[in-house]
């Protein structure tokens, strides 16, 4: 008897994408908070989860893409450019995003960290203008604006006599804005040329190995190693890194980058509501204005079809 096969509807498939992106982005956001209760209750430090973090997550894709999806993984290392671009790329932007992220997490919270670090796609939009020499569109500059007013208010709750964090948190959170920047804008040869599965398992391996020199993983003075600190620390590499990114990439397969973007504001505001409700970290009233004008600038520049950068 000859089976029959059922048409996958459409809808299901974006249902299915919606359902990718917004749990990879909520882990990304839990994961933040999740590192945070780990640095002010456990001893762990910025440096070394970072370490921990990009090794294991490295090793565990390439074995992926290489074993499951049957990926050259080996060939992006044959050309001379392509090494040298992914090793620039590994080290300043995948290790560097991570770093400054936790550096701004310990420094100040995991929510503010969060949406700090999503003034990145401001730092894009500045670095285009510069480079095409020519002013920002009307929808840049209002973006820039708001980015610029909900920072302000992020950092001083609205009294601008003071800060709200310190200033510390403000300077590694506005580093991982920078340094994500540079983690869109850099490897845009690469992506022409190779798998991003590969060159992102490769610069989370490379960047791993990397930290390791200033970080080694068998350094653990300090760390307590509890339960919670077990559960948090495999939340942090197999939820918040591993299944985060290939959750995210996939979701692509139904979704438009566009789509995709928008619903990765879902990680500033898991970030946020689990800050305050499990950490009883405080938000003032400003605050949280500051936060959705940063959001909000998100969504702006995500809607306007922009050319892509060489």
């Amino acid at each position: 008897m000859r089976s029959v096969t059922m048409a996958v509807p459409p809808s299901f498939h974006r249902l299915k994408g919606f359902a990718m992106v917004l749990a990879g982005a909520t882990c990304w956001g839990l994961s933040g908070t999740a590192a945070q209760w780990l640095f002010q209750h456990q001893g762990f430090q910025p440096g070394w989860l970072v370490s921990l973090r990009l090794s294991l997550s490295g090793i565990l894709l390439l074995f992926y893409f290489a074993f499951v999806q049957k990926q050259t993984v080996w060939q992006i290392w044959k050309q001379k450019s392509d090494r040298r671009q992914l090793l620039i790329f590994s080290i300043l932007g995948m290790a560097g995003v991570q770093y400054t992220y936790f550096e701004a997490i310990q420094a100040g919270n995991a929510a503010t960290a969060t949406l700090l670090q999503y003034l990145g796609p401001i730092f894009v939009t500045i670095y285009v203008a510069l480079r095409n020499r020519q002013l920002p569109g009307r929808k840049d500059i209002v973006a820039v604006v708001l980015a610029l007013m909900g920072t302000g208010l992020l950092v001083t709750n609205g009294r601008l006599d003071r800060l709200t964090i310190s200033l510390s948190a403000v300077f590694w959170g506005l580093g991982s804005a920078v340094t994500a920047a540079f983690y869109t804008l850099y490897p845009a040869r690469l992506l022409s040329r190779w798998s991003s599965g590969v060159i992102v398992g490769w610069a989370m391996l490379i960047g791993g190995v990397g930290m390791n020199i200033i970080h080694p993983l068998w350094r653990t003075s300090g760390q307590v190693w509890t339960g919670s600190a077990w559960l948090l620390v495999g939340f942090v590499v197999i939820f918040g890194t591993l299944l985060a990114f290939y959750w995210y990439l996939d979701s692509l397969r139904y979704l438009t980058p566009t789509e995709t973007s928008l619903l990765a504001c879902a990680e500033p505001l898991a970030a946020a509501i689990v800050t305050v409700v499990w950490l009883h970290v405080p938000m003032g009233a400003w605050q949280t204005v500051g936060g959705i004008c940063i959001v909000a600038t998100v969504v702006a520049l995500s809607k306007e079809n922009k050319k892509p950068v060489d």
